[in-house]
């Protein structure tokens, strides 16, 4: 979601447009139990940088489609990205939806 807002720079007269970024981030519940991988990329062939304790919520800023995983919440092949090159699969996060629920990944 943007915004846009009119703003008149000082001293020249005339209006600029600014749009500015109001995106809520929402948080969602992983599954209950499970420590989960978080990985460098979308897919199971990528890293673990860190393991998620049970319990973790986290923030999903876009999705993108990557290896095929059978989790907690069913079999998707949709990653969602937590952080600046992090990713966990969708199966083990509690999005309440079998699709996407944020943007897709540039």
């Amino acid at each position: 979601m943007s915004v846009e807002n009119t703003q008149r720079t000082e001293g020249s007269g005339e209006e600029e447009a600014v749009t500015t970024l109001a995106a809520s981030v929402r948080y969602y519940s992983t599954a209950p139990g499970v420590r989960l991988n978080v990985r460098s990329g979308p897919g199971t062939g990528y890293d673990i940088t860190r393991v998620l304790p049970e319990g973790a919520k986290v923030p999903i800023y876009c999705q993108t489609p990557g290896t095929t995983v059978s989790g907690y919440y069913g079999t998707s092949n949709i990653w969602d990205n937590i952080s600046n090159g992090e990713f966990v699969s969708d199966a083990y996060v509690n999005t309440s939806s079998d699709g996407y629920v944020a943007d897709r990944c540039a």
